[in-house]
C-alpha cells in the first residue's frame, strides 16, 4: 500500500480528495481487485434533513464522475470528466435546500450510488 504523501507526490490532483475528506462531510471507500490493487475510490456525502446525497467515483485523475440524488433516488445533477472538473462541480453545488440548487430529476440513480 502506498502512503498518502507518496500518492500526493505522484498525483497532485488527489489533493482535492484529501480536502473533501478533511471537511468531515465525505466518506470514502476504496474498491480493490482480487489482487488488492486499487481500481477506484467512491465517496458519498449525505445532507441531513433533506435526504439528498452527493456521490463521487474516481478511477483515475482523468476519469471521474459525480452526482447528486434527491431523497427518492432521482439524479438532479451529474458530471463526468477529470477529477478536478467533477470535484469543482460538487464543491460549487448549493446545498439541496438553497436557492439555485438543482431540483429537476434527470434520471434515476443506479443502485450502486445510493447511500
Amino acid at each position: 500500500m502506498i502512503s498518502e504523501a507518496a500518492a500526493l507526490a505522484a498525483f497532485p490532483e488527489l489533493r482535492r480528495l484529501v480536502d473533501l475528506r478533511d471537511t468531515g462531510r465525505w466518506t470514502f471507500l476504496p474498491e480493490c481487485d482480487a489482487d488488492g490493487e486499487l481500481i477506484e475510490v467512491r465517496g458519498v456525502r449525505t445532507w441531513p434533513g433533506s435526504g439528498s446525497a452527493d456521490a463521487l467515483r474516481v478511477r483515475y485523475t482523468t476519469d471521474a464522475a459525480g452526482l447528486r440524488c434527491d431523497d427518492v433516488g432521482g439524479v438532479v445533477w451529474r458530471r463526468e470528466g477529470t477529477l478536478a472538473d467533477v470535484v469543482d462541480g460538487l464543491v460549487s453545488l448549493p446545498a439541496p435546500d438553497a436557492p439555485g440548487a438543482p431540483r429537476l430529476v434527470k434520471a434515476t440513480a443506479p443502485t450502486l450510488w445510493r447511500p
